[in-house]
């Protein structure tokens, strides 16, 4: 039994506490989280009652084989830090910190590390999203040129402290969402981005609550435009106020032999219907003139576990057996963790500039 201390009992807490139940050999044994309400109910998802209010009373304990990072975004960059002094793997939620100052101190402090530190990228374990993946690796496309992502969905769900809803603590809604975005572009291009420009706005969700006295500065709506060192590029179209699309996510990817696309639905609870639909993957080919259209299956147990489309599973599967072959690199590293928040960091400081910002001698 691999057992695992969760910090951070939230709501991705939960989600990761639900995948995990359903691995075999696997058990979120110890949460530790200062939210009562918070601890009480993701204790009850991993049947425990090794609860802690704060990280250090869960890892004086020495109790758990591998720790999982789910807290607001802002402890994160802390709280690995405390963590890479263990000699147990960790895996932390995205964004990896909220400042690219704090990826770099984390990539240093975790030089000559044996344990791995996998940085939790959900998005890349769709099962639509692999299924693209696959058809790319065997030159469905051909070389890919560009990448489009566009995500219209349902507002940031409520947290506790509100903590979502200020930059100071997400890194901002082009890190803390777009994280993951920025990522499966690269991943894709299998170049590093060199030039990004943003155009966004706080148009809808949030004007009129006050927490604190403060009034939400996060983003609600943006287009990004990434330019890579191949020479690809790759575009988002960002939309926070879309709550029942018939798709939420749709990812396209095109060279000069075909455009391949996965289309994603959000969870079910934010349908239309309240119903849970398969996502679809569309190939089109140049020179045939067809289309060729396949229905990706998810099963229906792992569409509940979570709002991620059954990745938070997959990936958590991945993960674990990276943890029982006793170490080795993380399919999400560090540098790629990194990579996704200065991306988004950029695209944060160009929307706020109108200017573009140049990422070329960057790199982690």
């Amino acid at each position: 039994m691999i057992r695992y201390g969760l910090i951070g009992g939230g709501m991705m807490g939960q989600e990761h506490i639900r995948n995990i139940n359903l691995l075999e050999g696997a058990r979120v044994t110890a949460v530790a989280d200062p939210d009562e309400g918070m601890r009480r109910l993701s204790l009850a998802t991993a049947q425990s009652n090794r609860g802690y209010l704060t990280a250090e009373d869960l890892i004086a304990r020495e109790e758990v084989d591998a720790y999982l990072v789910a807290a607001p975004n802002d402890l994160h960059a802390g709280l690995v830090q405390r963590l890479l002094a263990t000699d147990k793997p960790i895996l932390v939620e995205k964004p990896l910190a909220t400042t690219t100052a704090d990826c770099r101190d984390l990539l240093n402090m975790a030089k000559g590390r044996r344990a791995p530190v996998w940085v939790a990228m959900e998005y890349r374990y769709m099962p639509p999203v692999q299924h693209m993946l696959a058809a790319l690796d065997q030159g469905a496309t051909g070389t890919p040129r560009m990448v489009s992502i566009r995500e219209h969905r349902f507002p940031f769900l409520p947290k506790v402290d509100a903590w979502n809803r200020f930059n100071a603590r997400t890194g901002g809604t082009l890190v803390e969402k777009c994280c993951h975005f920025w990522d499966l572009m690269r991943l894709i291009l299998r170049a590093d981005p060199v030039r990004v420009y943003a155009s966004a706005g706080i148009d809808v969700n949030h004007r009129d609550e006050r927490y604190y006295g403060a009034r939400p500065d996060i983003v609600d709506n943006a287009f990004v435009v990434v330019d890579f060192s191949n020479g690809a590029r790759g575009m988002l179209d960002l939309c926070m106020f879309a709550e029942g699309s018939h798709w939420q996510e749709q990812i396209a990817v095109t060279g000069e032999n075909a455009r391949i696309e996965a289309f994603i639905p959000g969870p079910a609870r934010f349908a239309p219907d309240g119903k849970p639909r398969e996502a679809e993957v569309v190939t089109s080919i140049r020179a045939l003139k067809e289309e060729v259209r396949e229905v990706v299956h998810t099963p229906p147990e792992l569409l509940i576990a979570g709002d991620h489309h059954g990745s938070t599973f997959y990936q958590h599967e991945r993960f674990l057996k990276l943890v029982r072959e006793g170490g080795g690199v993380p399919e999400v590293t560090l540098d790629d963790g990194y990579w996704s928040v200065l991306v988004g960091e950029a695209a944060e400081e160009s929307a706020r500039s109108g200017q573009a910002i140049d990422l070329r001698g960057r790199g982690a």
